[in-house]
């Protein structure tokens, strides 16, 4: 056999070049390390510790609302209410394709993709959990091909499986540039990938963007047999927030609620868009664990207020997401709607429907 043959069997049997991954982080970049942990290298909330919480909804927390429309109450239901989005000038167009999945087009031109997840879990996951209830979600609302082949950046908020999806990566390709946190990229495939792990309050520009990767109060871990946890907290998890010429739009990842928003806003200024969690926060026997990794809707208001948010757009309830640690996939949106009365919140709210856009 030629050494060119057998090198191109060799090439295509180990797969294609190694990925290409940057360290970014600045002289004030932040990370913290687990205190107690024997692996130096397991990560930590930046405000570990018991919590209070100024704000909780204890009865009639989901009442009906006119503004929805629900098949079976609280479940498969469709937010119905007139809008008039706030004239904000920012350039952001933002369509929520379900769950934590958005795609951005951006003032100049570039677009992004926040955490996409296009159906399930990852093979084996997936497989095994198909004997769990509420494991399983209809398809989320995904981008046309066009769209995902030319999409320029691609940001993960962390490596829990709802999260990041390596079917999904296959599919946007090695022309994007990637942005994850610390410790992420181990959990690529080798296939050409541009990789930016970043530190919290690290950036880096990308065309007229400038991308700040931000803590949030979570975990992280990869499962490959349900409840049996590897890699526990030695990738980071943050969100992201995305800067054009000062105006700024703000996802929050998974996150429960501590200072960290605060200190968000003190780093960066007032937040023009804030994409906020507001589901997965309630389980019967782990209401204190959920709650502290995930915000409950008047969460996400609280966190909304000290971000200075112009406009707050909802995410984790709807009709394309899992029954993950919620009464069902649309009560939090209930909430989300009576708090936001009862509370007498400020901050404007714009809800969307999985595949639905604006521009504000």
């Amino acid at each position: 056999m030629k050494w060119p043959v057998l090198s191109l069997i060799v090439f295509v049997l180990l797969g294609c070049t190694n990925n290409t991954v940057e360290h970014v982080k600045q002289p004030d970049s932040v990370v913290r390390y687990q205190d107690d942990s024997k692996d130096p290298t397991r990560f930590s909330n930046l405000y570990p510790g018991k919590k209070t919480y100024p704000k909780t909804c204890t009865e009639n927390c989901y009442r009906p609302s006119k503004l929805v429309a629900c098949k079976t109450p609280a479940e498969n239901c469709r937010f119905i209410g007139q809008q008039t989005p706030p004239d904000l000038n920012t350039g952001f167009a933002i369509r929520w394709l379900g769950h934590a999945s958005f795609y951005i087009e951006n003032p100049d031109g570039t677009s992004l993709l926040f955490d996409p997840v296009s159906e399930q879990f990852d093979w084996p996951v997936n497989w095994a959990f198909r004997l769990s209830e509420g494991f399983n979600r209809r398809p989320g609302a995904w981008p046309t091909k066009s769209e995902i082949t030319n999409t320029d950046a691609v940001l993960y908020s962390h490596i829990h499986y709802d999260h990041f999806n390596k079917d999904d990566i296959a599919q946007v390709g090695s022309k994007a540039e990637y942005f994850v946190p610390l410790g992420f990229a181990e959990h690529f495939p080798q296939d050409g990938y541009r990789i930016n792990e970043m530190t919290w309050f690290s950036s880096k520009s990308l065309g007229d963007l400038n991308i700040h990767f931000v803590p949030a109060h979570h975990f992280s871990s990869r499962i490959w047999v349900p409840y049996l946890y590897e890699d526990n907290n030695a990738a980071l998890w943050g969100g992201w927030v995305i800067e054009h010429r000062g105006q700024r739009l703000f996802f929050a990842g998974d996150t429960g609620y501590s200072k960290h928003f605060s200190d968000i806003q003190q780093r960066y200024g007032d937040m023009d868009v804030c994409l906020m969690p507001i589901a997965s926060y309630f389980h019967e026997q782990n209401g204190d664990w959920y709650r502290y990794v995930h915000t409950t809707p008047e969460d996400s208001l609280l966190a909304a207020k000290e971000l200075n948010c112009k406009v707050m757009i909802p995410w984790g309830y709807g009709n394309a997401s899992w029954k993950m640690g919620d009464h069902s996939t649309h009560s939090a949106l209930l909430r989300l709607l009576n708090m936001h009365q009862e509370m007498k919140s400020e901050i404007p709210l714009h809800i969307l429907n999985e595949g639905e856009a604006v521009v504000l």
